[in-house]
């Protein structure tokens, strides 16, 4: 147990004085007046009731979902599920993390360099249209698309005595990772419960009454795949295998499979055609196994029907108790890391059911939704991204559809870096693993690219990628031309060593930064024009300007995103004692990087040249040119607070109104600007009905998971921040949240924070060094210095209007 977990009754006496927390209970302590783990199901039907629940972490609604996104999700990472709840037909959807369309494949465009002298020349003239038009003809990746992330297949269940249900009620309940539903139908009152367990890899359910004998149902699995089959496997179990389709030209080279078990207790089975009977059980468990036959993005040999049979039996083994027990604990052991009640919420607001919880939450009065939202996040990201996983894509792991917008994959130019955001501050710095894998197979894959398409060494990886790695440019140059995804990525993995400082981690990340770096350093060119050196060609992320085009020569975001590797790469060279001709190099060309401009309008420039204002979408969904603020820190209101200024003038332009993850990046850059309130409207945009489904899910729409970890990594920033050698305590809290607190909060240099506040402002702080370190703490413009030793911390307070230490 760390230090900073030690202090934190300390803490919580600390703050006893501020205001009870009520219904805005601290959402991620263990809750009040939960069952014990081990209560019979019969008893928890029998005292079940559709009442206001009594911990802040459940999701709960009135009835079962109609829809895919009103269903509840699950996952331990690798497989997902989707529960609909419903009482005489159930369905639970499933996902596998490699079921992509497809195989190994090369998109790389032959006559890519060939071409690029004259795409450059035509952007350089200023023909910017006549060098897309060439781009499009020679550089992008055949196929222009990629794979896409598919469905796994369904559960199905068939409920024989069911029919109309009443005191019906939903939940999901964060904390253990477990959905439930309960009702009464006939006489019986039902309670259904599954989880996806990240331990025994399995989906697990158990169906339940309050009377002997009452359980019965038909049991199938189905898939929307067209090569599948079902056969039976002896008396209690089903086998679905099947093969992957095609895609945009690429055949399917994945098998997959899905095996399921029937263990009842009490009653009888028989088999119907492909489907399991259960007639008069007490009550049944239901296990679930799958996998496909990807073992790595070059290689499709593995044997699921043997890992699903291997998986199923070790699963089998255990009682259902030993199961729950084993995943609770697990998903526990990250997920209650960080706590957090942002205020009390009125006892008729929160007995209300969450889907109308949002629909009101513009209204105000409800802060524990929010808190609620911010770990809903975090649950999110530690479904679908643990160590050993694909990280978490466009829909996390969750998705129904064959064809899913935008193929569901990897869009690197901000949406797989949002889904990122709240890892490192919110204590869930493991689940990037998949990410930093991920990186290291693209600069595998990138490699070649570079060399083919640029003719330069290094890696590069453009917009988008998908399970088989792919970096070559794709749906058109207007969209994909991009050179940047890699240094974008690779920001994460910077993170991973800025809040961790953990030089082992530094070593084995540093030839992914180098090989980034090398390849910039080779293809960098002088723009004739301003003698800047530039990325050519380029776009700002899929932003027209007013030549009819996007593509560019030298994007302010592309800059930002130099001189934030070209940066790093020197620190780590330093620190490492590496490289040293690289770092020189390096500072050479950081110091040519086209400079932060500021237009006409007083807006922070997304080009070289002053275009922002003719633009045709002067309210543009993506902000790029604002990267340099958030989530990077070039840009603040402390340092360069001109730029900063400018950089406001742009999000007023802009607007707020945009896409999910739009809204989701626009309230982290309010955070930034340390603007609390226009924050907080920003969030009241993104909890609501136009942006929010029921069951919590970002409304992009359609559904994209990144809006809902844009959320919690803006809630996060309106509480905490750390940048610049500094660790900002609440930097932007709004008026509607004037007492909470916080536990749990990560900062860079390897430390972990709590807060309390009361009446709207600090009370008290904690700060744990992991590592060892000077820590520079500021609230309201005053700053508290502090020297930890490795496993020390230190309270600071707000004490006539300075932060001293406690």
């Amino acid at each position: 147990m760390s230090r900073v977990d030690l202090t934190r009754r300390e803490l919580l006496k600390a703050t006893a004085a501020v205001a009870a927390v009520g219904t805005g209970a601290l959402a991620g302590a263990p809750a009040a007046g939960a069952a014990p783990t081990g209560t019979p199901a019969r008893a928890r039907a029998a005292s079940a009731a559709p009442a206001v629940p009594p911990e802040p972490l459940r999701l709960w609604y009135r009835r079962p979902a109609t829809q895919w996104v009103e269903a509840l999700p699950l996952g331990n990472g690798r497989l997902g599920a989707m529960v609909w709840g419903g009482g005489k037909y159930e369905r639970l959807q499933l996902n596998e993390d490699t079921l992509y369309a497809g195989g190994p494949y090369d998109p790389t465009p032959p006559d890519a360099l060939a071409a690029l002298p004259e795409v450059r020349r035509l952007l350089f003239a200023g023909r910017y249209a006549e060098a897309e038009k060439l781009a499009n003809a020679t550089m992008m990746g055949r196929p222009k698309k990629q794979m896409p992330y598919q469905p796994l297949g369904d559960l199905q269940l068939d409920f024989l005595e069911v029919s109309d249900v009443n005191g019906y009620r939903r939940e999901l309940d964060l904390d253990r990772a477990l959905a439930t539903s309960t009702f009464e139908a006939r006489g019986l009152q039902h309670t259904r419960e599954v989880f996806v367990s990240p331990v025994d890899q399995c989906v697990a359910v158990r169906l339940s009454g309050d009377k002997a004998r009452r359980i019965g149902l038909r049991i199938g699995l189905a898939s929307d795949h067209v090569d599948t089959s079902v056969s039976a496997v002896g008396d209690d179990g089903l086998l679905l295998v099947g093969r992957n389709g095609d895609a945009f030209g690429i055949d399917g080279r994945l098998r997959f499979a899905m095996r399921l078990r029937v263990l009842p207790t009490g009653g009888t089975l028989r088999r119907i055609g492909d489907r399991i009977e259960v007639a008069k059980a007490d009550e049944v468990v239901l296990l679930l196994t799958g996998a496909t036959s990807f073992r790595r993005f070059d290689d499709v040999g593995g044997d699921p029907e043997a890992i699903t049979a291997a998986q199923l039996d070790a699963a089998s083994r255990r009682s259902w108790q030993q199961l729950l027990d084993a995943h609770v604990a697990e998903h526990r052991r990250l997920f209650q890391r960080v706590a957090i009640d942002l205020g009390r919420t009125p006892a008729a607001v929160a007995a209300l059911p969450t889907d109308e919880r949002v629909a009101r939450f513009a209204e105000g009065g409800d802060p524990a939704l929010a808190a609620l939202y911010h770990q809903f996040g975090r649950y999110l990201l530690v479904c679908s991204s643990r160590p050993g996983t694909q990280p978490a894509n466009l829909q996390g792991i969750w998705n129904d559809l064959l064809s899913p917008p935008w193929e569901s994959k990897y869009t690197i130019n901000i949406n797989t870096e949002m889904n990122y955001w709240p890892a490192e501050a919110n204590a869930l710095g493991e689940c990037v693993e998949p990410l930093e894998r991920m990186v290291a197979e693209l600069a595998e894959a990138g490699a070649d690219t570079a060399r083919r398409m640029y003719g330069a060494p290094g890696w590069v990886v453009h917009h988008n990628t998908d399970l088989w790695r792919r970096s070559a440019p794709i749906d058109g140059a207007e969209w994909g031309l991009w050179p940047t995804g890699g240094a974008w990525l690779l920001q994460h993995l910077w993170d991973r060593w800025d809040y961790g400082r953990d030089p082992a981690w530094l070593r084995k990340v540093w030839p992914l930064f180098r090989g980034a770096a090398e390849f910039f350093a080779a293809t960098l060119v002088e723009d004739p024009n301003t003698g800047a050196m530039v990325t050519a060609p380029s776009i700002s992320p899929e932003n027209e300007h007013p030549f009819g085009a996007s593509l560019c020569a030298g994007p302010s975001m592309d800059a930002q995103l130099l001189r934030d590797l070209f940066g790093q790469c020197i620190e780590i060279a330093g620190l490492l004692g590496v490289d040293d001709e690289l770092a020189r190099r390096l500072a050479a060309l950081r110091g040519r990087l086209p400079p932060h401009r500021v237009g006409r309008a007083g807006q922070l420039q997304e080009w070289q040249q002053d275009w922002d204002m003719d633009v045709p979408e002067i309210d543009h969904r993506h902000v790029s040119h604002l990267y340099a603020l958030h989530p990077s820190s070039q840009i603040n209101i402390r340092d360069t607070p001109d730029l900063a200024a400018a950089a406001r003038r742009s999000l007023e332009i802009r607007g707020d109104e945009a896409t999910g993850w739009g809204i989701g990046w626009r309230l982290n850059l309010w955070a930034r600007l340390g603007d609390g309130e226009h924050a907080h409207k920003v969030l009241a945009m993104l909890l609501s009905p136009s942006r929010t489904y029921p069951n919590l899910f970002d409304a992009h729409p359609p559904f994209q998971i990144d809006g809902n970890f844009g959320g919690t990594s803006g809630i996060t920033e309106m509480l905490l921040q750390s940048w610049g050698g500094s660790v900002f305590l609440l930097p932007a809290l709004p008026a509607a949240w004037p007492n909470g607190r916080v536990q749990g909060l990560r900062v860079r240099g390897a430390a972990g924070v709590d807060l309390a506040w009361a009446g709207g402002q600090l009370h008290q702080a904690r700060i744990a060094s992991d590592r060892g370190g000077r820590y520079r703490l500021e609230y309201r413009g005053r700053v508290a210095e502090l020297e930890l030793a490795a496993g020390e911390a230190a309270n600071v307070a707000w004490t006539g209007g300075r932060l001293v230490r406690a």
